[in-house]
Order: structure tokens, then sequence, then C-alpha cells
């Protein structure tokens, strides 16, 4: 180790906590001290070299008096063995001082001066701050930033920088919402607003003024693939020359666990899996000439096992896979090239089929939604009554007003409103579970214009799939007639379900030319991209219709696109072999020239949506032997090996479906087990007759949905197999 100081060998954790990074900096400097039998040193080394080019920034009073307690403690000599105490020790004279302050590192710091006037010290402290954030030429930025999806630091200068914006100096710099120079287009692109991307993005502002240095933190490691943050990647890329991201993974909102079945944990005490990235910038590259060599490393396993790895290991012993990050999405993980490219080829839904939105959300489902339309009736009745007092109300239904919803407002309006019944409406809650809702502003936050103008009391059909998967492999499209809630598939945030209306209905000033005459119902238009209709029309050699469904032979229509890419979703090989890109974007809808195959998928997705819609009816397999109360009480299911001759569904102590195969009760709709949520919602209710003959018919559209799809898999395999159009001849879609 040299002694003498480098002019830019200074040290920064944005978020320092109680300072364990710094503390375990300072333990490896002074373990090299002491392996080089240098402790007469040490003293002029730590006033002369050390306290003046380490720093951390900490937001709260309480962490940050922990760690000048730590590190004080620490450079006392207090953590080692008392023999040892004497020669390591180092008093502080007169006014030295360990260099972390108290300080919002994400606000700009001449804003934060300029607010401070709580006495001499505190402005001390920001003051000191201000100069090490604009004019110390920091090398090395480290540590754990906070994570928080929903951040409080919402300063301009912060927001700015992550737009590309350095208000400091006025000029341009990399641009996190932005990817090959287009904005990404996101219409929720909050998870770039976390905390722990601000602080990235601070942390690569003060290298890149600096001019060189290296980026060590251990954060969510959500931005490895997400596609939102295709733009941070990017940005990244061309201001570090080496990238290293050891993926720790642990992420048990996603269900993860080892490629060998076993069980992963976090290394922390959290469900949001975590990464350690390490950003090297080198002196004298052009900025224009920049780009990042990315290497990645996978680290599964128990808790005890990644603890025992890391302390072992290091950078120049792991065993990095060399990456090629390519647009559109500069993935910071490990690819199939050709198997990327293959998928590309498909059409991503939102680009097939524009407009789209997520599912209605109440925020208060419990009172605009009910298995019982009286009810709902009831409720929004009394709703318009001044008999019952805005406070009453609120408690009796367990109601709190928030930004976006007033009880106060909403009784006036709804009182206000003669056609206020038309408003009850039938949604789609979860699979096959249809509820009553009151489909308005009165009783909901967000219904979303797109519902209220072509799908709520309209004919149409509607494919449902989120955007990513928190849970592991894609199971997560469904259809619906009616409105739908944004958690149909999942109750997950990530998970939640984009709604794709087939059709569009006239608009006037929304939706240019849709007011012309048609010969179609109610003059809708389908939800297709001409280019989409184009391709697949040229790939086929069939005639498009604009409505409906054509004759499969020469013409076909938007629901027969709705049936085959309904049954291309399906498809267990679909989703197997691209379930790597299935977790991270919207799915691709891949096209086929051969016809007969396109008309066999057709006709397996019709059936499929009919059984989903329970528009068509399958075989009852299941019987209901017992009499009883009918009360749902506990759930839970019996196999065939278990005693009883075939499995049961028990919803009480006696009572009982009969005749569901295992692989029914197990089966999935995205993050649901049908079987066991259709009853579990219904706990402590009393099953109609009607009730139960649903469930009946549940178990059967499943037990067939299963045979459809092993069907979809095999009528693929004899007509080629993957990819749908081997030949390659097919034009490839944007």
């Amino acid at each position: 180790m040299s002694l003498k100081p480098a002019i830019y060998d200074f040290l920064l954790d944005p978020a320092c906590g109680t300072g364990t990074f710094l503390y375990f900096v300072l333990d490896h400097i002074r373990w090299g001290f002491q392996r080089a039998g240098k402790a007469g040193m040490w003293s002029s080394y730590v006033r002369e070299h050390l306290l003046p080019r380490i720093f951390g920034f900490e937001l709260l009073m309480a962490p940050y008096a922990v760690a000048h307690l730590k590190l004080g403690m620490q450079l006392a000599g207090l953590d080692l063995p008392e023999a040892q105490r004497e020669d390591w020790a180092y008093d502080f004279k007169g006014d030295e001082r360990l260099g972390i302050y108290l300080t919002n590192t994400l606000e700009e710091a001449e804003q934060r001066v300029s607010r401070l006037a709580l006495g001499g010290y505190i402005t001390d402290e920001a003051n000191a701050a201000a100069q090490v954030k604009q004019d110390y030429p920091v090398m090395v930025v480290l540590g754990n930033p906070p994570y928080s999806g929903h951040s409080a630091n919402k300063g301009a200068w912060i927001n700015a920088l992550l737009r590309g914006k350095d208000a400091l100096s006025g000029t341009q710099t990399g641009n996190y919402f932005e990817a090959d120079r287009k904005p990404l287009g996101e219409r929720n692109p909050k998870w770039l607003n976390d905390d722990y991307v601000k602080f990235v993005r601070f942390a690569q502002w003060r290298i890149e003024c600096t001019g060189h240095g290296i980026l060590a933190f251990i954060t969510n490691h959500g931005y490895l693939d997400n596609p939102t943050f295709r733009g941070m990647r990017q940005s990244l890329m061309k201001s570090f020359d080496e990238i290293y991201v050891l993926d720790l993974h642990g992420n048990s909102k996603k269900k993860e666990r080892a490629p060998d079945g076993g069980k992963d944990e976090n290394v922390f005490d959290i469900q949001q899996g975590v990464a350690i990235g390490l950003f090297v910038r080198k002196p004298g590259t052009p900025g224009a000439s920049r780009q990042a060599t990315v290497r990645h490393a996978h680290l599964w396993g128990v808790r005890e096992a990644k603890y025992r790895y890391l302390a072992d290991q290091d950078v120049s012993r792991t065993e990095w896979a060399t990456l090629d990050p390519q647009s559109p999405f500069y993935f910071f993980k490990p690819r199939d090239v050709n198997l990327d490219n293959e998928y590309s080829q498909g059409w991503r839904l939102t680009d097939m089929m524009p407009v789209n939105v997520l599912g209605f959300q109440t925020h208060r489902d419990h009172f605009a939604i009910d298995f019982d339309e009286s009810v709902i009736r009831q409720r929004f009745s009394e709703m318009r009554s001044t008999a019952i007092s805005d406070s009453d109300f609120a408690a009796k239904y367990k109601l709190s007003d928030n930004d976006d919803w007033k009880l106060s407002t909403s009784r006036r309006t709804i009182r206000s409103d003669a056609a206020w019944q038309s408003h009850i409406v039938q949604c789609l809650y979860r699979p096959f579970d249809w509820r009553a809702c009151y489909f308005s502003e009165v009783a909901m936050d967000r219904r979303r214009s797109e519902l209220v103008e072509h799908v709520a009391g309209r004919a149409n059909l509607c494919l449902l799939s989120p955007r990513q998967q928190a849970t592991l492999g894609y199971k997560h499209s469904w259809v619906s007639r009616q409105v739908a809630n944004d958690c149909v598939v999942s109750t997950t945030s990530r998970e939640a379900n984009q709604v794709f209306p087939l059709y569009l209905y006239p608009t006037p000033g929304q939706l240019p030319g849709m007011e012309e005459p048609t010969k179609a119902p109610g003059g809708r238009r389908p939800n297709l991209v001409s280019a989409f209709v184009q391709d697949f029309s040229s790939r086929l050699g069939m005639t498009w219709v604009s409505d409906g469904k054509g004759d499969r032979l020469q013409s076909f229509g938007p629901e027969d696109v709705f049936s085959y890419t309904y049954a291309v979703l399906h498809s267990p090989g679909y989703r197997v072999r691209y379930a790597e890109m299935l977790k991270e974007d919207f799915p691709r809808v891949p096209l086929t020239s051969d016809t007969e195959l396109f008309r066999e998928l057709c006709a397996l997705g019709d059936r499929l949506v009919g059984l989903h819609l329970m528009e068509q009816q399958a075989e009852t397999i299941t019987r209901y032997p017992v009499k009883g109360d009918n009360t749902v009480s506990q759930v839970r299911y019996s196999a065939p090996s278990e005693g009883a001759e075939q499995g049961r569904v028990y919803i009480n102590e006696t009572q009982y479906f009969e005749g569901i195969p295992p692989e029914v009760w197990e089966f999935h709709i995205g993050g649901y087990q049908v079987c066991e949520k259709w009853l579990k919602d219904r706990k402590g209710r009393v099953l109609t007759y009607d009730d139960l003959e649903h469930y009946q018919q549940i178990v059967a559209a499943l037990a067939e949905t299963i045979r459809l799809m092993d069907d979809i898999d095999e009528t693929i395999e004899e007509h080629g197999g993957w990819p749908l159009d081997a030949a390659g001849d097919a034009p490839l879609t944007p």
C-alpha cells in the first residue's frame, strides 16, 4: 500500500446509516498497516490522509449519531484486543472530526444550505456536505442506499438529473427516461423514481464530475432486467468502462429458487432481491467512445452459503459471464441471443393492440364490489340518502378520503344523478369470478376511460395480460367481456393486468375517423394496427375482414386473431421456450404463414375463450354427494392417495366436491390456484345452487383447459414446431 496521498482518492458513502460500510473501509486500511508493521505511522496517516478523504452523508439524526460513535470508537482502538489498543488508538485533536455530515444527498446542495437556519452547527454541517457534493473530486462512491418505490425525495435537482439535466452546470447528461435517444414511452415509470435509482444516478454524476472512479453499491436487483430501466442501463454503459454485476437473488416476491430447485434466501431480512454492482470509469477514455464491458454472475442458495462465498471471493476470482447488452432493453443478465432474436420477431401486444389500459382500481373493493347486485343497489341508494351523515356512512362502510376521492363530493354527485343505477355493472374480479360493481368515480379512484368508452355496456372481447411476472412461469393470460379489475390474474402490483379490448367504439375527439358509418355493431373498429394486419395478411395470403371472423380459408378477422393469440399464449411450449422474455415485458405473439396451423390454433383458441368466459360448457367431472348447510368454513384438498376414491375439495367438515384430479386442483392462472381461490374468497358464505353448479363448471373448464393446452403444443409440433415461421421468409415486425 502506498502512503502517498492521491489527489483524487476521496471516498463517499452517500447513505451511510450507522456507518457500517465506512467501518469496514477503515478496518481494511488499518489491516494493511498492521500487516506492514507500521503502527508508528498510523496516527499521522489518519490525521493527514484518512480523515480528510473519507466522507459519509446521512439524513436521519439517530443513525448519524451512531455512525459517529461507532467510527470514533474504532479509531480509538476500542474494537481491538486490549493488548493492541495503545498502538492503534487515535486521539482526535482540536477541531478534528469525522467527515460524516447530516444532510440529504439527493437535494441540491445550495438549496439545502439556504433552508437551514437552525443554528451555526447545522449550517456548518450543510456547508461542509455541500462542498463534498459539488467540489471534492470523489473517486469512490459505495454503500447500500435505501429502496423505496414511493420515494419522498422529489427535489427538482435529482429529478432533473434523472432526466438528463444537470442543473448545477446547465449541461445535458445521461437520461434514465430515454433509450436510444427516444422517450421510454412508459405510462407509469414510477420504479425509476425509487430512491436507490436516484442514489445510483447521484453517484454516477459525482464520478462523472471527477472524471474517473468506482461506484460500488448493493441495491435492489430490479434494474438488471426490468424493461423500465433500459434507459438507466444504457446510460450506465455510456458512463463507465467496466460493469460487474453479482446478482445475489433472494427475491421472495418472485418466489425465486436456486437452479437445482433448492432454497434461495436473501442476504438481508427483506423480500426484495439484491445485487452488488461495481461500475468502473477509467481516466482518459473519450466520452463519445465509451461503451462498458458488462460482466455478470449469479449467486444462489441459502443465506449462510452466500455469506461464506462473499467472504472468500473477490472480483478477480469470480467466474464472470461477459454480456453483450443490446437495444432495445440492454439487459444486465445473460441472454440466449438466438432465442432473443427469434422471440423479438413476434408482435409485442402493446404494438399490436395499441389501446390498452390497466384494469380498474377502486381502492375500496369492499365497498364498490359485492357478490350480490342487490347489496350494491341498497348500499348506493343509502349513499344518496340524507338520513345518514358523512361521518356515520364512512364509519359504517370503513371509508376514508384520499387525494383522488372524497366521500362528501361523491355523495353530492350520486344525489344529483337520476340515472345512478345505470352504473351498476357486472365486472370480472378474478378468474371465473364475476361480481356486481358500482362502476363510477362515485365509488372508485380509477375506473379507466378506455374501459368506459370501449368495454362497459359494449359488445367486446378483452385480452388480459400483465407486463411482467413476479411468480415463476407465465400463466397470466385471460379473457373478459366485462370491465376487468387490475388483479384478475394476480394480487401483486408487478403482475397487475392490462386490458386489451379487441374493438374500439366511436369516441368523438379521441379517435379520428371512428365516427364514420360502418357495418360493424355500434360503429366499432378493431384495436389492431394496420401494419400488424398487413403483416399477418401477407403471411397467410388471406383477405382481412374488419369485424367478427373470416372463413379462415380465404379471409380472417379480428376474432380469429384473438383466438389465435389466445391459443399461442396458452401453449406450454411457448411459455417454457420464452420464459425469460415473458418475465420481463408484455408477451410477443409469433405469427405463422402456415394456414392450416393458423386454422387449427384458431379453433383451439375459440374453445379456450368459450370455456373461460363460461359461454361454452365442459363435461362435468365432479359430484357433490353430501347434504349440509353449504357454508364455506374451511377449504382443503384430499388427494386420491389419502383415502378418498377420487380427489375431494372440502368446503367444511363434512361437505365436499368429489372427482377433482390433483392437476386440476393445482392449476394456476397467474398467481392464483383457482380451485382454492374461488372457494376461499367465499369463506363464511352459504353457497347457492347456482354457486355449486358454477364451481363444478370451473373444475370442468380447467380440466378441459389442461387438455387443450396439450393439444395446442401437439398441433404446433405437427406443423414443424418452434419457431412458428422456421423458414424465416416472413417479414420481421417493427
